[in-house]
C-alpha cells in the first residue's frame, strides 16, 4: 500500500513538471500562418490581420528582414538554451532530492530539540562556497554570449539602418496622418510629374525601395514585418527606411507607434509587381482619372460640396487635409485599409465615417439617399 501510494505521488509529480514544460514551450512557440500553410514561431513581433492571416519577424521576404530574423533566431536560440540548462539543472536537483511525504514526517525535530539529520539520519547535500571555477564560469560565460549578441546586433543595425540609399532605388516620400498614410513618387516621371496617392504603397520587385518618412501631426511608426523594421516618422524630422521585395505579392503592417483613438486602425498595405506592372501602374497613375459623362451629376455634386477643400482630385484642390483621391476606384481598400473597397462601403463612409472610424477628421455630410449614390457612382469611377 505505501508503495503503491509513493508511486502515486510519483505519477503525480511527474505530470506537474510536465505540464510546467508545455506551460512554458507554448509561451515561447505560438502557431502562426502566412501566406502558405506551415507553422513559424512568432513570440516577439507578431502583428495579426483580420482577414490575412499572422504576419511576424520570422517570415521575410526582403534583405532588412533577414537580417532582423537571423538576429531573432540567434537570440532566441541562445535564450532557449539558456532555459533548458537552467532548468534542467533545476528539475535534476527535484528530482535527485526529494522527499516523501513519511520521510520528511519521520525527519522532524523531535521534541526534546534533536535535529532532523541526528534524528532521521538524513544528511545535508554538500554546500559549495567560494568555488573559483564556478564563479568564474557564471561570469565569463554570460559575458561571452553579451558579447557575442552584441557584435551580431550592430552588424544587423547596419545592414537595416543604411544613410545613402542603395543604387537604383525607388524613392517614395510617406507623410503619417491621422489616421492614414500619403505616398509621393517625386523622382520617377521625371520633373513635374509627381505621382500621389494613399494609404496602399505599390513598388516593383527586385529592386530597392528607399522611404523618407515623414509625419503630419504626431509621431507614427511605419511597420512591415516582412520586408523591413519599423520606424518612426517624427514631426519636423526625416527618418529613413529601405526594403527590397523578393516576390509579387501584397504585404500587410500597422502603425506602430500609439498615434490617437483610431491607431490600430491605421493599417500599412505594400504590393510588389512586377517592374513592367509597376512602369504602368505609374504612368497611369500621374494620368487624370476620366470618369464617365453620366457620373456629371455626381462630379458636380463633389465640387459643390467642397470636397476638394480637402481632397485632391485630378490635381485640382483648395487644401490637401485628406487622402488624395484620383484613382480612389483602383484600390483595394478605404479608410486605410479598415474595410475593403466596394460600392455598399464606400456608400457607407461616405454616408457616415465616424461610425466606421471614430475620430476621423471627415465629418458626417447630412446626405440624403440620392446624393449618396450620386457621389458614390462618382467616385467609383475614378479609375
Amino acid at each position: 500500500m505505501l508503495r503503491s501510494g509513493n508511486t502515486i505521488r510519483r505519477a503525480t509529480k511527474a505530470r506537474s513538471i510536465a505540464a510546467l514544460v508545455v506551460l512554458a514551450a507554448l509561451i515561447v512557440i505560438v502557431p502562426g500562418a502566412h501566406a502558405g500553410s506551415r507553422t513559424e514561431i512568432c513570440a516577439p513581433g507578431v502583428l495579426p490581420q483580420s482577414g490575412a492571416g499572422v504576419t511576424g519577424i520570422f517570415g521575410a521576404d526582403s534583405p532588412p528582414s533577414e537580417s532582423i530574423r537571423t538576429l531573432a533566431w540567434l537570440v532566441l536560440g541562445i535564450c532557449a538554451a539558456i532555459f533548458v540548462v537552467v532548468e534542467g539543472l533545476l528539475l535534476v536537483a527535484v528530482v535527485r532530492f526529494r522527499r516523501s511525504s513519511r520521510e520528511t514526517r519521520g525527519g522532524r525535530s523531535s521534541a526534546g530539540g534533536e535535529s532532523a539529520a541526528s534524528n532521521g539520519g538524513e544528511t545535508e547535500p554538500a554546500q559549495l562556497y567560494g568555488s573559483n571555477p564556478i564563479e568564474l564560469a557564471w561570469t565569463v560565460v554570460p559575458l561571452i554570449i553579451v558579447f557575442v549578441l552584441g557584435l551580431v546586433t550592430i552588424r544587423t543595425i547596419r545592414e537595416v539602418q543604411l544613410t545613402e540609399p542603395p543604387e537604383g532605388a525607388l524613392r517614395v516620400v510617406v507623410i503619417g496622418h491621422q489616421w492614414w498614410w500619403e505616398y509621393r513618387y517625386p523622382d520617377e516621371l521625371g520633373p513635374g510629374r509627381e505621382v500621389v496617392t494613399a494609404n496602399e504603397l505599390v513598388v516593383p520587385t527586385g529592386r530597392p525601395v528607399w522611404l523618407e518618412l515623414e509625419s503630419a501631426d504626431v509621431v507614427h511608426s511605419w511597420w512591415v514585418p516582412r520586408l523591413a523594421g519599423k520606424t518612426d516618422l517624427v514631426p519636423a524630422r526625416t527618418n529613413l527606411l529601405w526594403f527590397k521585395a523578393q516576390r509579387p505579392g501584397v504585404f500587410l503592417g500597422q502603425c506602430a507607434e500609439y498615434c490617437g483613438t483610431q491607431h490600430a486602425n491605421m493599417l500599412l498595405r505594400v504590393s510588389a509587381v512586377d517592374p513592367e506592372l509597376f512602369a504602368a501602374w505609374l504612368e497611369h497613375q500621374a494620368t487624370p482619372a476620366v470618369a464617365d459623362s453620366s457620373v456629371d451629376a455626381g462630379r458636380n455634386l463633389f465640387l459643390a460640396l467642397a470636397c476638394m477643400n480637402c481632397h485632391d482630385v485630378d490635381g485640382a484642390s483648395v487644401g490637401m487635409f485628406g487622402p488624395n483621391l484620383t484613382h480612389l476606384a483602383s484600390r483595394e481598400t478605404i479608410g486605410a485599409g479598415v474595410r475593403p473597397l466596394t460600392r455598399d462601403n464606400l456608400r457607407a463612409w461616405i454616408d457616415d465615417p465616424q461610425t466606421i472610424k471614430p475620430g476621423c477628421n471627415m465629418p458626417s455630410l447630412k446626405l440624403d439617399s440620392t446624393q449618396l449614390d450620386l457621389i458614390t457612382d462618382y467616385l467609383m469611377t475614378l479609375r
